[in-house]
């Protein structure tokens, strides 16, 4: 896969990521005065590392033989268009009296802080497709 062909699958996958990012951080907030609610976030940045260092580590691997289908295949590296993102669920804290641990301040800063990632993400889509146009023009 080509370096432009990923940069454009990588942005665009974060943008999905911070989609559903901004819905978690909206429910949450509409959920902040529900009795023993538990906030969500979202996981995908330390799946999708994992994924990039198990290729990166595979050219320094011995590789493995396996003589049948059952066996655990160890040395495979992860393909990061299939790492997807976790909702994950905060059990441990207790923010108010009624069990309930959503702070809106804090949730309406996370809503924030998507929205400016996603405009970023968004230009350096564009900023992309703008390179390939130029050279499509020379």
């Amino acid at each position: 896969m080509n370096s432009f062909t990923r940069s454009i699958d990588l942005l665009s996958r974060a943008m999905d990521v911070n989609t559903l990012r901004y819905q978690v951080s909206a429910n949450n907030i509409a959920n902040a005065e529900v009795p023993n609610y538990k906030r969500q976030t979202v996981n995908f940045e330390s799946e999708l590392k994992r994924a990039f260092e198990s290729e990166k580590d595979t050219e320094h691997r011995i590789q493995l033989t396996r003589t049948d289908d059952r066996h655990i295949q160890i040395d495979t590296p992860v393909d990061f268009r299939t790492v997807e993102p976790r909702r994950v669920t905060d059990w441990e804290s207790t923010a108010n009296a009624n069990g309930n641990n959503v702070d809106p301040e804090v949730e309406a800063m996370n809503i924030m802080k998507i929205q400016l990632n996603y405009r970023l993400l968004a230009q350096l889509e564009n900023f992309e497709f703008s390179q390939v146009k130029t050279a499509m023009k020379r």
